[in-house]
């Protein structure tokens, strides 16, 4: 998978590299699914919701350019691969599911295969986890119309910003947005065209 899908696609970063090699992707994927748990392909977790194509993944954990004394926050743990690709890398994983279901299967399989860094929570990721705040880098894996201005807010000086946005049902950009030490925001469209599930939000 890493060398046919990821590296020859241009992933070069190292750290991002290891971590998909090391995290094994098919314990992060319902047992029906296991035999195509390493296929160029996302798949489906349950809930309307996917575990993103391994090559997405690493694409969007290079751009966050983790390091390892950094504090990193996700939007929508799903089945909890992303969050612990980026757990392999950086000091801290602080990622929010809004479905209990979800959230707490993932955070049960993250306690069973060991990583001790990332830390989960069942709630509303639009208002980010401002106690946690700010973060070095945060990365949402769900389309969103705007981005989020909490989550601008809860992003350090010099931090990064890797989100999918546009219409949930249609083709999405995927945004870089950077916040320079001066607390200045620069967004970058990286890449047309993907294709994220739904920004899920509270019902009020």
């Amino acid at each position: 998978m890493v060398e046919t899908q990821i590296a020859a696609r241009g992933i070069k970063d190292e750290l991002v590299l290891k971590a998909m090699r090391d995290v094994p992707r098919h314990l992060f994927v319902p047992a029906r699914s296991r035999g195509s748990a390493y296929r160029d392909c996302p798949l489906a977790i349950g809930y309307g919701q996917t575990i993103s194509q391994p090559y997405i993944v690493a694409l969007m954990t290079e751009w966050l350019k983790p390091k390892k004394d950094e504090i990193a926050f996700e939007v929508g743990t799903g089945s909890g691969y992303q969050a612990a690709i980026i757990s392999r890398i950086v000091q801290s994983v602080y990622t929010i599911e809004i479905i209990p279901a979800l959230g707490d299967t993932a955070e049960k399989r993250i306690t069973e295969i060991g990583y001790k860094n990332i830390h989960v929570k069942i709630g509303d990721g639009y208002f980010g986890w401002e106690e946690h705040a700010p973060f070095d880098c945060i990365i949402v894996t769900a389309a969103s119309d705007h981005i989020p201005p909490p989550l601008i807010t809860q992003l350090k000086k010099g931090g990064r910003m890797v989100i999918p946005v546009g219409h949930p049902f249609r083709v999405q950009n995927l945004m870089l947005i950077e916040k320079s030490e001066e607390g200045e925001i620069q967004v970058k469209s990286t890449l047309p065209g993907v294709m994220f599930v739904p920004f899920v939000r509270e019902r009020k």
